[in-house]
């Protein structure tokens, strides 16, 4: 039996994204590595060439992003925000909460887990915040539980 390929649920923008990135990878930054690569071989001596050396980690480090993107891409599942028809939170959401402990607004976008990015506000619908909030609506209160213990937010504003 074969194992079930777990699905990279994604919304437009993330698979857009990723897509601009594989192919800059591919169409730039690969002619660039080969170039450095070739000028590193022009030099003569190869075991002792650190110019050499430095292209090919990255060349290296550049055909593993491609594989790990082209793997994301493959099993992706795009999930569009428009789809709801009853308001509820889902993929692709933005979301401004009020944080009942901090007292202050908070502003996340719910995304994929591959898409997520916490430093730009865009958390995972697997990430405790993201599971509370999807299926819920503007008004409705919700309670997380964290580490450091229960969490309470107001639903504040639902946006697709």
């Amino acid at each position: 039996m074969k194992a079930e390929v777990k699905k990279n649920v994604m919304t437009y923008e993330g698979v857009k994204a990723l897509e601009d990135e594989l192919e800059d990878l591919k169409v730039n930054r690969r002619k660039e590595v080969a170039q450095k690569i070739k000028e590193a071989r022009e030099q003569g001596d190869l075991s002792e060439n650190a110019e050499y050396d430095a292209a090919k980690e990255e060349q290296r480090e550049i055909e593993a992003r491609i594989e790990e993107i082209e793997k994301i891409l493959k099993n992706a599942e795009v999930v569009d925000s428009e789809d709801t028809k009853d308001n509820s939170i889902t993929l692709g959401c933005t979301v401004t909460i009020y944080d009942e402990e901090f007292k202050e607004e908070v502003e996340y976008k719910i995304v994929g887990s591959t898409e997520a990015n916490i430093a730009a506000n865009k958390i995972s619908n697997e990430s405790p915040i993201g599971k509370a909030l999807i299926g819920k609506k503007k008004g409705q209160k919700i309670t997380v539980d964290s580490p450091s213990g229960e969490l309470k937010f107001k639903i504040l504003k639902v946006t697709r």
